[in-house]
């Protein structure tokens, strides 16, 4: 593959990182949400940034969803992803990650965040990388290591994925099957 040019203080940031936790609407999704008459919710989820998580999880990084709301949508794709770790409803995202990364025994450095919105700022400012998308609010950018070209719900968590794996040195090894 075509080597990408990391500056050099993100791709320290980058290659430290052993967990990524991400929120869903708005990163995982398009933001919008499909609400039906008997309360039932809908999202709209990218099938490249779901092997991205795949291919992420197998190179040795972990990873978890930590989102404000509920949904038993999210619970059906985290489960199909082999996301294990879960937490919706978080109000006050900071608390959980902060407890995550003790259960966990992680330094917030080797972890990272990948929010769109103010909401996800006190993560954001902790993690060791921060990553948001296009549409972020631009206090949520200048507050991000990383902020991705494609949007949310249109593979910008296969490229925060790839981009990780790429500062780690993992993913030529995670695309080789695929070039046989």
């Amino acid at each position: 593959m075509t080597p990408v040019s990391i500056p050099a203080a993100l791709l320290a940031r980058a290659q430290k990182i052993r967990l990524i936790a991400f929120d869903v609407d708005g990163v995982m999704t398009d933001g919008t949400l499909f609400l039906a008459d008997d309360g039932q919710e809908f999202k709209g989820f990218n099938s490249l940034d779901g092997h991205g998580l795949k291919m992420l999880r197998g190179s040795g990084v972990q990873l978890a969803i930590i989102t404000g709301r509920r949904s038993r949508v999210v619970e059906h794709r985290a489960k199909n992803l082999g996301i294990e770790i879960v937490h919706q409803g978080a109000h006050d995202k900071l608390i959980v990650y902060e407890a995550l990364c003790r259960e966990l025994k992680l330094d917030c450095d080797v972890t990272a965040y990948m929010g769109d919105d103010v909401v996800d700022l006190p993560v954001m400012r902790r993690a060791g990388l921060a990553i948001t998308v296009p549409a972020a609010p631009e206090l949520v950018k200048a507050h991000s290591h990383y902020t991705t070209t494609r949007e949310a719900g249109h593979g910008a968590v296969r490229e925060a994925c790839e981009f990780l794996m790429r500062a780690q040195g993992t993913l030529d090894a995670a695309l080789a099957p695929y070039l046989k």
